[in-house]
């Protein structure tokens, strides 16, 4: 793929010059530990709402000692939960969606074009095609190690009801504990 066919030039791209750091990504997501699919954000245009991040994948990821024993792959779904997390930090910093919280609502078009392996810094790009407020948002993505692109397609992001989901764990603690 030609670089004038990627959301942003990755070239242009430091990961040395974060804007910001994983402390100002927790303040919009919720996951912790091993679920915390971001380093740091590379980028933002509010004008395009375009973005970027990055993951340095390491020899400790969850999943490099089982996906796969001596061939370690970072998982499609792991990829896919990083475009999820940058999709969820940009709509949250800038109250796209009026949510508390953003949850995955889908992919389409997903395609994976190459490997994600240890010592690799996946940079995720991430443009908003539509944003509806309080419904939905659609965002197309790509991910890229080097100048390869490795992974791209169309991410949905929906409004969590947080107060019906705690009802939910409510109930179900209190059906176990009966």
């Amino acid at each position: 793929m030609a670089r004038s066919e990627f959301i942003l030039d990755p070239a242009l791209l430091d990961i040395e010059k974060p804007i910001a750091d994983i402390n100002a990504i927790r303040e919009y997501n919720p996951q912790r530990h091993e679920m915390e699919q971001l380093t740091a954000i590379l980028y933002e245009d509010l004008d395009q709402h375009a973005c970027a991040a990055y993951k340095a994948i390491t020899e400790d990821e969850f999943w490099v000692r089982g996906h796969m024993p001596g061939m370690p792959l970072m998982p499609g779904v792991v990829m896919l939960e990083a475009v999820a997390q940058l999709s969820s930090y940009y709509t949250q910093k800038h109250d796209l969606l009026g949510a508390a919280m953003v949850g995955f609502g889908g992919v389409d078009e997903v395609r994976f074009r190459g490997v994600v392996t240890p010592g690799d810094n996946l940079i995720v790009l991430v443009k908003l095609e539509k944003a509806r407020r309080g419904r939905m948002i659609v965002a197309r993505f790509q991910g890229v190690v080097g100048t390869d692109l490795v992974l791209e397609g169309c991410l949905r992001g929906i409004p969590i009801p947080i107060e019906a989901v705690t009802r939910q764990l409510g109930a179900a603690k209190e059906s176990t504990n009966s």
